[in-house]
């Protein structure tokens, strides 16, 4: 018998809080989607990084690279994931966030509510440091 791991969808405006475990069962997904999604941003990014600002074009091309955006920063937030920047997300554990921004090939850091990405420290310092709940359930 095969079993799929499904991962609770939630509307866009219902954060869901995540253990640790929780968070690394659901990272996969979330990789796997935002690097997919970087990969067909990147052609769209040249083509509008090397486009005059006068090319009748740009309206287009800028449109279709909002659109990708907006279905990434979309589905991000169905999996209930907090989006900060493009390609960064955080995991909210009910004291802070797990923070992981793409291409990180894992959920190595951790902030509070009032501290930003450059707030980040170490997950693995948390955890032997503070002991939280949410690495345990």
């Amino acid at each position: 018998m095969i079993y799929a791991e499904i991962h609770q969808i939630t509307t866009c405006d219902d954060p869901r809080v995540f253990t640790l475990a929780e968070a690394e069962g659901l990272f996969p997904l979330v990789r796997k989607i935002t690097q997919g999604t970087y990969h067909q941003l990147e052609p769209v990014r040249r083509v509008l990084e090397a486009m005059v600002p006068t090319n009748p074009t740009i309206k287009e091309i800028e449109r279709q690279y909002e659109a990708i955006v907006k279905r990434w920063v979309g589905k991000m937030e169905r999996l209930g994931l907090v989006v900060k920047g493009l390609w960064l997300v955080d995991f909210d554990t009910g004291d802070g966030y797990l923070c992981w921004k793409f291409p990180e090939l894992r959920i190595g850091y951790y902030h509070g509510y009032h501290e930003g990405y450059s707030g980040r420290v170490p997950l693995q310092k948390v955890v032997e440091e503070l002991d939280p709940d949410w690495a345990h359930a």
